[in-house]
């Protein structure tokens, strides 16, 4: 059966954006983002709110034209382009590039998703992550940690995200520029 991974950049307080979606902070060189890349290419799918969404469809469809794209970018477009996307909301009509629209998270409809053959779903942004820790659909969660305190902003886990939630480091790697990685497999009980 596949997993949910909650798959996040977050800064060492725990925010994964500052006020008015600041992500300016972000640590992502060439190296962080090829390891970034080669564990979405994994990926049997991609689910995200509307506003993670929204951020990401206003840049990767195109993001390999423009000239100064590095190759961990250009890659990274191509890959955004060819993955099954799956965005929660309850207003969105339309979604292109490969874009299923999920009105809800219904456990049962999620775990029918997962049972589906194909690699791991990654699961990004706040609020539906929160949404799926209260319901005990996460199974995995992969961090990157960057070496920066933003002090306010859109916390990763606000305080109603989740219950007591054990896990179990399976991962953790240091780059070059300080970003660490975390991996951590929930232990459901």
């Amino acid at each position: 059966m596949r997993k949910i991974v909650l798959m996040m950049s977050v800064s060492l307080d725990g925010y994964i954006e500052g006020p008015d979606h600041d992500i300016s902070w972000h640590r992502v060189d060439d190296e962080v983002h090829r390891n970034a890349n080669d564990a979405v290419r994994q990926l049997g799918g991609i689910l995200s709110g509307r506003v993670t969404h929204d951020l990401m469809a206003g840049f990767w469809p195109t993001a390999d034209a423009e000239p100064e794209a590095s190759a961990p970018v250009a890659d990274f477009a191509q890959i955004w382009r060819n993955i099954p996307k799956y965005v929660y909301s309850r207003t969105l009509q339309h979604a292109d590039w490969n874009t299923t629209i999920v009105r809800d998270v219904v456990p049962e409809e999620v775990n029918a998703l997962k049972e589906q053959a194909g690699g791991d779903l990654g699961l990004g942004g706040a609020d539906l992550a929160a949404s799926f820790l209260r319901h005990g659909l996460v199974d995995a969660i992969r961090l990157y940690v960057h070496p920066v305190l933003i002090g306010r902003g859109t916390p990763l886990f606000p305080g109603t995200a989740a219950a007591l939630t054990p896990l179990h480091l399976t991962e953790s790697k240091i780059f070059g520029n300080g970003v660490a990685l975390l991996r951590y497999d929930v232990l459901h009980e």
